[in-house]
């Protein structure tokens, strides 16, 4: 039977439950234990994938076709496994499945209410994963902070369980905040003696305090803390502001926090912390050799949560290069009637991201234009590699009236199209190609040298394919169609000939990073940009 750990919030939001929830599950994992993560959130959505950007950051895909909260992400590439749509359940996805259930009878003409048939859901989908998997603990994370009025039937739940179950079953971690008040010279408490009362009221006593602080609280704050929370005060934990997320594995190891949770809830490693290849990691990363600037063309620069995968990929390949990579996020829409605002000597690499709809592309084109004939290096991601099949054709082969029907439905070349079975479908939601698919690679090519392998599996996250009438005139002027997918045919990857380093691709590769496994496309492209910019200083110097 698995054991249950539940992580809550408290104070404000934004304190990084998903990283405490990813890092505990890490040192859990480095003592041989298997572990698997899951986040609540409590929004009505069925899922982020309609949900703007800039309203929630970045969509994560998983393998089997889930669009879900950025926070899987972190899951990911901290235990370096693949989760599913069982790991991310919102209160949309738990309210539609008991009205289907209602709908079709289920409950036999009972009135369906909050409790019990909303907190059955919830529990039923806690105990998912458990069903699924021979996991030792499953580690849940509830979105949002005690107090909201949306998170009360998850904390219902969660009492609810802790009630079925074995004390040494389930615990229940509350990460809050402890500000420091710099005119009084002291941390504050009160905000989490508030914020545990909240957890209180709802019938829930926490067993571990990790408290978020800028510097670090005393033993008099503990001990305070520890008496008006009703915690032993070894159960209150610093989590120190970190200089890099990667680094908070490594502090809550040294406050203990997986020896108290394998305490409490009886658990038996497998052997001792195996630590070594995080620490590798976090070593390359303090230490560079190397440092590249890469721009990131975008149109949710803003919100640099909008493109948190391809950042964090930047941070493992950066470090698997021993090198730092400084991300410049440019907006598209500054590049519509100007080329990059940069000095050309201060570009090492160019990375066109993600997106959808018209705002924007005609920057983006530019600026693929602007690096092909620079001959910097260039990696575009799914509208990335659209733009620049459409950028070659414009300026490369010479064709007229030349776009996507995504941003002109009326051009007379399409290079870029709608899929046939995207063509009626009116409901958004989950309606793309999604998830994990085979793609073949050409012998020769920048995606084989990099993946080492003939055959790969990439996750998807789009509407709108490269028109296959177009390849043959394509390839004829020097973009090269070298990856496919062996099923469909479609096109996956795009490399130039004529260039060092210039690769654009359907699929989302960020999605697929993780700490101890980067992604092969990232490293060689952070490479590139490394041996472009060798390069250039060794003309400058002659």
């Amino acid at each position: 039977m698995s054991k249950f750990i539940f992580v809550t919030g408290g104070v404000t939001s934004s304190l990084g439950k998903g990283i405490i929830s990813a890092s505990l599950a890490k040192l859990l994992q480095a003592r041989g234990l298997k572990v698997t993560i899951q986040k609540f959130d409590p929004y009505i959505n069925v899922d982020p994938g309609t949900l703007n950007p800039y309203e929630h950051g970045e969509c994560y895909v998983t393998d089997d076709g889930a669009e879900t909260d950025l926070d899987l992400g972190h899951y990911e590439r901290f235990l370096n496994i693949s989760t599913s749509q069982a790991n991310n359940v919102t209160t949309g996805r738990i309210y539609q499945t008991v009205i289907n259930k209602e709908r079709q009878g289920a409950y036999l003409g009972k009135t369906v209410q909050i409790i019990p048939h909303i907190t059955d859901e919830i529990k039923r989908r806690i105990k998912l994963l458990e069903t699924n998997g021979d996991y030792d603990v499953v580690i849940t994370e509830l979105g949002g902070t005690v107090g909201d009025i949306e998170s009360l039937p998850y904390l219902e739940s969660l009492r609810q369980m802790k009630r079925e179950l074995k004390k040494k079953d389930c615990l229940v971690i509350h990460l809050t905040l402890i500000p420091y008040l710099k005119a009084a010279g002291e941390h504050k408490t009160k905000p989490t003696q508030h914020s545990v009362k909240e957890l209180q009221m709802a019938g829930i006593i926490p067993d571990i305090l990790v408290c978020r602080t800028e510097s670090h609280i005393t033993d008099e704050i503990k001990e305070k803390l520890a008496l008006f929370c009703n915690v032993e005060k070894e159960h209150v934990i610093e989590a120190i502001d970190a200089d890099t997320i990667y680094r908070v594995p490594v502090l809550m190891q040294e406050e203990k926090l997986d020896q108290i949770v394998i305490d409490k809830l009886e658990l038996t490693p497998k052997h001792s912390p195996n630590m070594e290849r995080w620490v590798e990691f976090l070593t390359k990363y303090k230490n560079p050799k190397h440092e590249v600037n890469i721009v990131l063309v975008g149109k949710y620069n803003e919100l640099p949560d909008a493109y948190k995968s391809i950042h964090e990929a930047f941070v493992h390949a950066g470090a698997e290069n021993e090198c730092k990579v400084n991300v410049i996020p440019i907006h598209s829409e500054n590049l519509e009637d100007t080329y990059l605002p940069l000095e050309i000597h201060k570009i090492h690499g160019v990375l066109v991201a993600p997106g959808f709809g018209d705002r924007g592309i005609e920057g983006k084109i530019h600026a693929i234009q602007y690096v092909r004939e620079k001959g910097i290096p260039f990696f575009g991601i799914c509208l990335g590699m659209q733009c620049a099949v459409v950028e070659h054709f414009r300026n490369v082969v010479g064709l007229d009236d030349v776009s996507s029907t995504e941003v002109n439905s009326e051009t007379k070349n399409p290079v870029i199209g709608l899929m046939p079975d995207q063509a009626n479908i009116s409901n958004k939601g989950g309606t793309m190609r999604l998830g994990a698919y085979q793609c073949d690679l050409k012998e020769g090519s920048i995606a084989m040298d990099a993946y080492n392998s003939e055959h790969i599996s990439e996750r998807h996250r789009h509407r709108y394919e490269f028109n296959n009438d177009y390849l043959e005139e394509m390839e004829a002027h020097g973009l090269k169609a070298v990856g496919t997918n062996p099923d469909t045919g479609l096109v996956e990857i795009v490399e130039r000939e004529d260039h060092p380093f210039f690769i654009g691709v359907q699929y989302h590769p960020e999605l697929k990073s993780r700490v101890e496994e980067p992604h092969p496309l990232f490293i060689a492209f952070v490479e590139a940009a490394v041996q472009y910019k060798k390069a250039k200083e060794m003309v400058n110097s002659l």
